[in-house]
């Protein structure tokens, strides 16, 4: 495990600029380029993804609530909870404010490229409606650029591996429960292993299920769980009412701290934010887009008002809370990382149950989160073979999750970055390549929209 970790460690510092360029300079071209329309129509996507413009004879597998529940599952989770603490813990209180603007470049992003999943949707071997970037990229730039989707499917069967998850759910039941010491006394280690055993066995029961039944458990799940969590987070605040202004007055102020003690100085905070934004919600990773590729929905811009509330849902909203309770109960100060801070967090402040509520809490998010993920690898191995193959991509998925549970944070997270940044660059690319279809069909959309069409 620590020559892997060696070995990303050395790697991933080339892929930061690339990524950096490709997200925030991408970000804001698609903001303006769009003319702020994800902005503009916010109240428009609201109205959507609650189902007043369903389309009952559209192709598709699940309905357009039921494609952002599930996208939604699979970036509201641990990367809100312990992503947020490791961001804070690696560039400081001020990391949060690039992590908000990372955020709305990212509803941009996410309204073109699930726009996109819509436009170019394809079918596999079997005749399946098919979306994401690998058919986007395919049908929407032609067979030249094949070697980009192959690229983007290898990565994304690392990238879309649920070890963080794993990892940070085993870091939360160690920490709270303390099994080793409550429960039966044995090594540390054999308990992580009987955690990974046990969530490889709960995640098959449902992953083998295929999509509807990952989308109607995510669509259960998810409201649940995100209501109880920013109920819990809105108690804290409530009882610190005083503390919040001084505590968001901190994010901004560090945020241009340019003596930071962060490594790489100034740059090394922004790009901090950056990957832990786009870990928070994916804008720009291409994951997302393969869950609205199957949406019951014929009209582009429809599905990317939808897409483009993820990053409003599960960062602006989420990692602005956690990010709050984090400073306002100084557990920034500590020596932990992940999510033994934001338990921390949670003990201090909701009278020393809130680590077991968080706890509660974590088991919904990492759940979710393994369901949803197990859907991106197999489609990116079905495409690159055939959905029979991809479905053993399951088999793999499932070990891993054994792995995560007894492997260290660092492996894990450098493992996760390193996917991520390398899927950035082949899905962005072809996001900014195509968005001049995607202003077309918009711009068609909305006026018909004003017609009363």
């Amino acid at each position: 495990m620590e020559s892997i970790n060696d070995f990303l460690t050395t790697i991933l510092p080339y892929t930061e600029w690339p990524m950096f360029i490709l997200l925030i300079g991408g970000g804001l071209f698609l903001v303006f380029y769009s003319k702020f329309v994800p902005y503009r129509y916010f109240g428009h996507a609201l109205a959507v993804v609650s189902g007043k413009y369903d389309d009952k004879n559209a192709k598709g597998d699940v309905s357009s609530f039921q494609a952002l529940s599930a996208a939604v599952a699979a970036t509201v989770g641990l990367g809100n909870i312990s992503g947020v603490a490791i961001a804070i813990h690696d560039g400081g209180p001020g990391v949060v404010f690039w992590i908000w603007m990372t955020a709305l470049l990212g509803m941009g992003i996410k309204f073109y490229s699930g726009s996109l999943a819509i436009m170019f949707r394809g079918t596999d071997s079997e005749g399946k409606l098919q979306g994401g970037p690998m058919f986007y990229i395919t049908k929407g730039m032609g067979n030249w650029a094949r070697p980009m989707a192959v690229f983007f499917s290898i990565c994304g069967m690392f990238g879309f591996l649920g070890v963080f998850t794993a990892n940070q759910f085993t870091e939360a039941f160690m920490g709270v429960v303390k099994p080793h010491e409550t429960l039966l006394v044995t090594s540390e280690y054999n308990w992580k292993l009987a955690i990974g055993f046990f969530l490889a066995i709960v995640t098959s029961g449902v992953i083998f299920g295929g999509l509807n039944k990952i989308a109607k458990v995510a669509s259960a799940i998810v409201p649940f769980m995100v209501g109880v969590y920013l109920l819990a987070v809105i108690f804290v605040m409530a009882s610190n009412a005083g503390d919040i202004f001084p505590a968001l007055k901190m994010i901004f102020v560090e945020a241009w701290n340019f003596d930071t003690m962060v490594t790489g100085g100034f740059w090394g905070l922004v790009i901090i934010g950056v990957r832990r934004a786009m870990f928070s919600n994916e804008a720009g990773l291409g994951s997302a887009p393969m869950y609205h590729g199957q949406s019951r929905n014929d009209e582009p811009t429809k599905e990317g008002l939808v897409a483009m509330l993820g990053p409003f849902i599960d960062t602006i909203m989420v990692c602005t809370f956690t990010a709050v309770v984090i400073i306002l109960s100084g557990a920034y100060l500590e020596d932990g990382s992940g999510i033994t801070m934001t338990m921390s967090a949670f003990e201090k402040t909701l009278y020393g149950i809130g680590d077991t509520l968080l706890m509660v809490i974590v088991a919904a998010f990492a759940l979710s989160t393994l369901f949803t993920y197990s859907y991106y690898g197999v489609k990116s191995l079905s495409f690159l073979t055939n959905p029979k193959i991809g479905k053993w991509y399951n088999v793999f998925f499932v070990v891993m999750i054994v792995f995560a549970a007894v492997a260290s944070l660092q492996l894990v997270k450098n493992l996760i970055d390193l996917s991520y940044a390398l899927m950035v660059i082949p899905n962005m690319i072809a996001v900014l390549y195509l968005s001049p279809k995607v202003n077309a069909a918009s711009k068609e959309y909305f006026q018909k929209m004003k017609k009363g069409a």
